[in-house]
């Protein structure tokens, strides 16, 4: 789970609900109207406005987290892996100096092919089914599948390339 980004999601829809009651409440009349009739105020509409966009906004990236963290637990459940431990190793092991991987500070390489959208691909490195199992053994052995490839045997662990391995099909 992601409590930060969950919380800010929350905060974010409450904030909208407080500017809906705000903009309610002076939309309401109180009391008897004025003596000498004045124009309408053009903040009660932006008010509304400004609350229906911060609603929106909370809801649709409420879904967005709920997106993710349904694809963080597929991915969890695919490989036995922690998806939350993968960008240090992607650091530590070099990943993002070949591969550009979107969501990740850095990962800007060109050597290798970038690792967005990789649970949608029918084939890891050209060679392997694109199955858990396989990615898992792809990451820890590229050689053993592709002996020219360029991608090196970096001595990461099997839990690491699972928690790896989750972090890319959660993406």
């Amino acid at each position: 789970m992601r409590p930060a980004r969950s919380g800010f999601w929350l905060w974010l829809w409450l904030a909208g609900l407080a500017a809906a009651a705000v903009a309610l409440v002076r939309l309401t009349p109180e009391g008897p109207p004025p003596v000498s009739p004045r124009p309408a105020s053009p903040r009660v509409p932006l008010m509304a406005t400004a609350a229906i966009v911060v609603l929106a906004a909370g809801w649709l990236g409420l879904r967005g987290w709920e997106a993710a963290e349904e694809a963080d637990a597929r991915a969890r459940a695919l490989t036995q892996g922690n998806p939350l431990r993968a960008p240090a190793l992607a650091i530590r092991y070099g990943c993002a100096g070949c591969h550009t991987i979107a969501g990740m500070p850095g990962a800007d390489g060109q050597v290798g092919p970038p690792l967005n959208g990789l649970r949608h691909r029918v084939f890891i490195g050209g060679v392997l089914p694109n199955t858990a199992e396989n990615l898992v053994a792809w990451i820890q052995r590229p050689r053993q599948f592709s002996p020219g490839s360029a991608m090196p045997v970096t001595g990461i662990t099997a839990d690491e390339a699972r928690d790896v391995a989750a972090w890319l099909y959660a993406r």
